[in-house]
């Protein structure tokens, strides 16, 4: 083999394992919750919960909710799978002084 030859292999492979090391730090990013927050407890994680027109029905599944689908977005997460933070007002002020 030719050194030119031999030096197209290499480039190759080292090309190779660098696009495999890029997509499993990719996929190590997927697998972890999103904004660093928890699994939600109420879907855990899924994305969807039981539709209430399955719940009452007459096995007839259907509504605008869910679509037919059965399963409709959590109102926990807002269909994100994690949890998601409360938002919280807190006023600040001076305590009143006593002379």
């Amino acid at each position: 083999m030719s050194p030119g030859v031999i030096t197209q292999v290499a480039q190759g492979i080292s090309c190779l394992a660098g696009a495999w090391i890029i997509k499993s730090i990719i996929d190590a990013e997927q697998e972890k919750p999103m904004s660093g927050f928890s699994q939600c407890p109420t879907c855990n994680g899924s994305r969807r919960v039981p539709c209430m027109c399955t719940r009452w029905s007459d096995d007839d599944v259907g509504c605008n909710t869910c679509e037919g689908s059965g399963m409709m977005r959590c109102n926990s997460c807002g269909g994100s799978g994690t949890g998601r933070p409360i938002p919280v007002q807190i006023r600040a002020s001076n305590p009143p002084r006593n002379s």
